[in-house]
């Protein structure tokens, strides 16, 4: 299993929130970009960049951030956060991006998954945010009564291989993973899960990876490697080097 950091970005800045809220901002760099940079020579293997300002309101707007971030960087980087367009996966994955995660689109354009999928392969993932079972869209700012669990089901009928499963009420807050919650997706559908949400010490990172046996092949950590209850090198040498 792996331990990928994320970088946030909302205007322009390095940011974490809350269960998804921006009135329950910090700001944590002005320098995205450096911040990548930090994660990669802490020795990172991927990058997880969201695009907070395209999630909430559709569309690129951290794009030319982004950019600068692939292209300084030698790690894999994969990238979400308002992207429900094909153009919108062609140009990240023209910069570079290893791979394009899709969101809101899997509940309004759940053909655009299946297209992406059917012509990305690899480069294709799904994001399953869920507050209380059901998917939340657009930034986590609606929460749509799709079960998590059925849409799961279904990002694989379309194609998919790789799903994000975040827990909105853990994300940012530091209270541990929703492991059940986890499992359960990962044992029903079979696919490859990256974990994310309440991540806050070395007892969660381990408590992850203790389901890899079922499909959880990565885990994403954000506020805990910004406040340091997490060192990323003690992470990937307890996780990645067992």
């Amino acid at each position: 299993m792996i331990v990928i950091p994320a970088v946030d970005l909302r205007e322009g800045r390095c940011v974490r929130l809350v269960e998804g809220r921006v009135d329950r901002e910090t700001v944590y760099s002005d320098d995205p970009v450096a911040m990548a940079r930090l994660w990669e020579s802490q020795g990172a293997s991927w990058l997880h960049v969201v695009d907070l300002d395209g999630a909430f309101t559709g569309g690129l707007k951290n794009l030319e951030i982004i950019k600068e971030i692939i292209a300084t960087l030698n790690i894999p980087v994969e990238v979400g956060g308002g992207i429900r367009e094909m153009a919108a996966i062609e140009e990240l994955l023209d910069i570079g991006a290893k791979r394009v995660i899709l969101g809101t689109a899997a509940i309004v354009n759940p053909e655009l998954v299946a297209q992406a999928s059917a012509k990305y392969g690899e480069a294709i993932a799904v994001g399953i945010d869920a507050r209380d079972g059901k998917v939340a869209i657009e930034g986590w700012g609606v929460t749509s009564e799709k079960d998590a669990l059925e849409l799961a089901i279904q990002m694989k009928a379309r194609g998919i291989n790789r799903l994000i499963f975040t827990d909105i009420k853990r994300d940012g807050t530091l209270k541990g993973p929703n492991l059940e919650a986890t499992e359960k997706v990962a044992r029903v559908t079979g696919l490859k899960i990256i974990a994310a949400g309440g991540i806050s010490d070395m007892e969660d990172l381990e408590a992850v990876s203790s389901l890899e046996h079922v499909g959880v092949e990565a885990v994403i950590t954000g506020k805990a490697l910004y406040t340091g209850s997490i060192n990323l090198k003690d992470a990937l040498a307890l996780i990645e080097k067992r």
